[in-house]
């Protein structure tokens, strides 16, 4: 197929995906907020309470990582570093892993991270959210909202290849054989 016709049903399938992700918009508005907890964590300077990572803001939102372990959790968070100063224009952020904090403090200086992070380790946190398994932690977010003194999740997603949370993917996709068969790495020496 030529290069114009395929750059042309390329175009028009963008559409259909812009189109859909504003039908998400409007429903993702209409949904009835979950009351949580006000989950208690561990940081490198001590414990604090969910409530308190909003810093003064109405939204927070908090990366479920699955922690040193996950090159491809590592990968997002490495994305979402470059991208923290715009997200904490519009709301908190912080990343929550099940590694203590010193090993959360270890792992983010060897990678450059600027962002908050706070262990859900020994806490329910990480399973009543939907981001433990049978299988182990699971990687995603979840979007939380403070109104006085009461917490509620407002949406989450999961995060997994190709999602619309890290852009390695979707460049990947301009690739004529697309990411083929590559998977993230720590270091790629």
């Amino acid at each position: 197929m030529l290069y114009r016709e395929v750059s042309e049903k390329l175009a028009a399938y963008r559409r259909d995906i812009a189109a859909l992700r504003e039908k998400m918009r409007t429903l993702q508005s209409e949904v009835e907020p979950q009351e949580v907890e006000n989950y208690r964590f561990a940081t490198a300077d001590g414990p604090v309470r969910l409530s308190e990572l909003f810093g003064g803001k109405e939204h927070l939102f908090v990366i479920h990582n699955m922690g040193k372990t996950c090159p491809a959790c590592t990968m997002w968070a490495d994305g979402f570093n470059g991208v923290l100063p715009h997200l904490e224009n519009r709301a908190a952020f912080v990343v929550s892993s099940p590694d203590d904090p010193e090993t959360q403090r270890a792992f983010a200086a060897s990678r450059g991270w600027h962002f908050r992070m706070v262990s859900h380790q020994g806490t329910s946190f990480a399973a009543d959210m939907g981001y433990r398994g049978a299988e182990g932690w699971l990687p995603g977010v979840s979007v939380f909202r403070r109104v006085g003194e009461r917490i509620y999740r407002v949406s989450d997603t999961s995060f997994d290849e190709g999602d619309d949370f890290c852009t390695v993917y979707h460049l990947f996709d301009l690739l004529p054989d697309g990411a083929a068969g590559w998977r993230p790495k720590f270091n790629y020496d």
